[in-house]
């Protein structure tokens, strides 16, 4: 027996090295073979060229596709892509240009030459507030004759006609055509956003102030406008002075810039002045009627009537 244990024992021992030289073995060969190098990644990232000023429509060729180990969040790998947007602060050259360094949200829906107006707006001249963004609508104002009215914020007479012809709607209470697109859940909408060409804010605001704002909704096929070159020009609230005449006239800006009083929007402008002694203008700058009397003259404004003495 004892020389069975001793012969199990060398057998293990004999055992236990072998493994040992089979392992030191395996390890030197482990060694000697090379670890594959990891390859690095890298992402095609539209940068700038050249310093992009904000504020300015970005030309394509101020950039180029650069290889980044990073993808940054908001990058573009298109040039095209950015072609025409609008950086928001000053982008320096050989850095990504991102999502959030540009222009974005409502004032990209508003065209050359137009600007966003925001007007009061209730359920019953809103089409029930049923208006969605991206429609049209025509815009019709209501004046009322105030016969409390004193000088020139009197009108001839009630009138209701068209204003604007086929004004685009940006936004519609909390709906815009960037989000969803459906009314006011509670019918409390108050404010609807248009698209107005520069040249028309003056008279839109002063409609707004002075009278009350019906939208009529449009099928956006529908291509009649009113014909503006019908009705004579209105001068302006500044007289300005235009050197030349036809497709070189005064820009949208300028003529926005001269105003529109609401007399010339209502289309008092014809009514007669009278003046109670020579050089001295009637305290009631706007008449609409003057009758000769035996001992004065009698103005009748609206629904009131003076005499002056001659």
């Amino acid at each position: 027996m004892p020389k069975l244990t001793k012969v199990i024992a060398g057998v293990l021992i004999a055992l236990a090295v072998l493994l040992g030289i089979f392992a030191l073995t395996l390890s030197r060969r482990t060694a000697s073979v090379p670890a594959p190098s990891v390859a690095q990644a890298s992402f095609p990232v539209v940068v700038a060229k050249r310093q992009l000023p904000a504020g300015q429509a970005i030309p394509v060729d101020a950039l180029r596709v650069q290889s980044l180990p990073i993808n940054p969040n908001g990058a573009f790998a298109d040039p095209s892509a950015l072609a025409g947007r609008v950086p928001v602060a000053d982008i320096s050259p050989d850095s990504p240009v991102l999502e959030t360094q540009l222009s974005s949200g409502l004032a990209e829906r508003v065209e050359p030459g137009e600007r966003a107006l925001a007007v009061r707006v209730e359920e019953s001249n809103a089409v029930g507030n049923r208006l969605r963004p991206g429609n049209f609508v025509d815009v019709f104002f209501t004046l009322k004759r105030d016969s409390n009215a004193v000088g020139s914020g009197e009108i001839d007479r009630s009138q209701a006609r068209l204003l604007m012809s086929k004004v685009r709607v940006l936004a519609f209470g909390n709906a815009t055509t960037a989000a969803d697109t459906g009314g006011d859940p509670n019918g409390m909408v108050r404010t609807a956003v248009l698209a107005v060409p520069v040249a028309d804010v003056d008279r839109l605001t002063l409609a707004e102030a002075s009278g009350r704002l019906v939208f009529a909704l449009r099928n956006p096929r529908d291509t009649d406008v009113a014909d503006t070159t019908a009705f004579p020009a209105t001068p302006g609230v500044l007289k300005t002075t235009a050197h030349v005449t036809g497709s070189d006239a005064l820009h949208d800006s300028t003529r926005a810039a001269a105003g529109v009083a609401l007399d010339e929007l209502s289309g008092s402008t014809g009514s007669v002045r009278a003046s109670v002694a020579p050089g001295v203008q009637h305290p009631a700058a706007r008449v609409t009627r003057v009758v000769a009397g035996g001992s004065g003259v009698e103005v009748i404004r609206g629904g009131r009537a003076e005499t002056a003495a001659r």
